[in-house]
């Protein structure tokens, strides 16, 4: 065994001998291999190709879609994460790490939040983010209570952040109009296998990694939180066909850094079994309300029908209203616009560890908002379009 200079030392002065200094370090090794046993490295590898036929760069106004991916081949984002699942006993501990890199890294936001001389909060994209970090704690209460703290997901909605584990490639209106990540502590009780429950505390409504709500009048920064809360309720094993059916409710409210009044985000979504066990439903309306808001809603529908092992079908139907001003941000827009889209993608698990797609997306708006100038060299001309057609093929490595 190889020691440090300073042992030797101490060693030849007769301090330590180096037979306890090995076993020290025997221990040493010993804990950090406990440690480390129970974890595990996991991630994927997302790589997409689109295509917009539709005023050139005119792309649907939805999270992690922008025309710098339109019309060529991308890297969306490499994950990486560690996990240490909790044991199985009453007082048990774990945590998980989750890291991106790559442009959708950027567009997710979760850079840390720094302070300037005045007090205010900024922060600056960066092709690396922390898309999730936190400690899992279980005290023995009840049923046990489960304990989350650090940087973790929101509670609400129907899709997730990442891609691959979504029925479709790209992400919804709902999905962009909710809260995506926050830091603070969340509790999460089950009552009973067909009824459980979340409710937490967050310093903001995210995604900016320590955020603090700056000071406005009538809050305190210090005192100024995002509270969050959810129900999920499962069908028993007695409702037949309908057993496994979920129906999930939540409310996150808080402020986003740099706004002085609160946001209120609503979400029900359910999952519905059918007769035919390869045929799978799913519903989520998201609806946000806020001051001097036109309080936009979305409404999206979901099926899923698992052809074979190896083949799956889904598809996406959505209505959104006030969407495009409220959420999406285009300007110039008169109140109740509405914005629909169709989704349909083709899943096919063609190489072992690769999930492959093939999606073709149709956005419609009530105005011509989609799209853009277009440089045609020497000339440029304005292609803003009511319609954004999309397709993609998009390949995921998960390891």
């Amino acid at each position: 065994m190889k020691f440090n200079k300073w042992t030797v030392g101490l060693a030849a002065i007769g301090v330590v001998s180096l037979a306890s200094a090995a076993r020290a370090d025997e221990a040493k090794m010993s804990q950090v291999q406990t440690a480390l046993s129970n974890t595990t490295l996991s991630g994927y590898v997302d790589t997409p190709i689109e295509w917009n036929p539709s005023g050139g760069y005119s792309v649907a106004p939805v999270a992690f879609q922008n025309s710098s991916k339109a019309n060529g081949f991308n890297l969306n984002v490499i994950d990486l994460a560690l996990d240490k699942p909790e044991d199985q006993g009453p007082w048990a501990a774990g945590y998980h790490v989750e890291l991106w890199m790559g442009p959708d890294a950027a567009s997710l936001g979760t850079t840390q939040v720094g302070t300037t001389q005045n007090g205010e909060s900024n922060s600056s994209n960066s092709s690396f983010a922390i898309r999730q970090a936190y400690i899992s704690l279980n005290t023995p209460v009840g049923n046990g209570i489960d304990w989350k703290l650090g940087v973790f997901d929101t509670i609400i909605g129907y899709e997730s952040t990442s891609s691959p584990l979504n029925p479709n490639y790209t992400h919804s209106y709902g999905y962009t109009m909710e809260p995506t990540t926050e830091t603070g502590l969340l509790a999460t009780y089950k009552f009973c296998d067909a009824f459980s429950a979340t409710a937490g505390i967050a310093d903001s409504k995210g995604p900016l990694i320590n955020d603090r709500t700056p000071q406005t009048e009538g809050h305190a920064g210090d005192s100024f939180k995002t509270y969050m809360g959810s129900v999920t309720l499962t069908a028993p094993d007695s409702f037949g066909a309908m057993k496994g059916a979920t129906l999930s409710g939540g409310v996150v409210s808080g402020d986003y850094t740099g706004q002085g009044d609160a946001t209120t985000s609503w979400y029900v979504g359910a999952t519905v079994p059918t007769p035919n066990a390869n045929l799978k439903l799913g519903a989520s309306f998201d609806y946000e309300t806020a001051y001097e808001s036109n309080n936009p809603w979305a409404l999206a529908g979901y099926v899923n029908f698992q052809a074979t092992p190896k083949l799956s079908l889904n598809g996406r139907l959505e209505w959104a209203k006030n969407y495009l001003s409220s959420v999406a941000g285009f300007s110039g827009l008169p109140s109740q616009q509405n914005a629909v889209a169709m989704t349909g993608t083709v899943q096919y698990d063609l190489w072992a560890n690769v999930l492959t797609r093939l999606e073709l997306r149709w956005d419609h708006a009530s105005h011509d908002i989609y799209g853009g100038n277009v440089d045609f060299g020497s000339v440029s001309e304005d292609k803003r379009v009511e319609n954004a057609i999309m397709l993609a093929l998009q390949a995921v490595y998960k390891f």
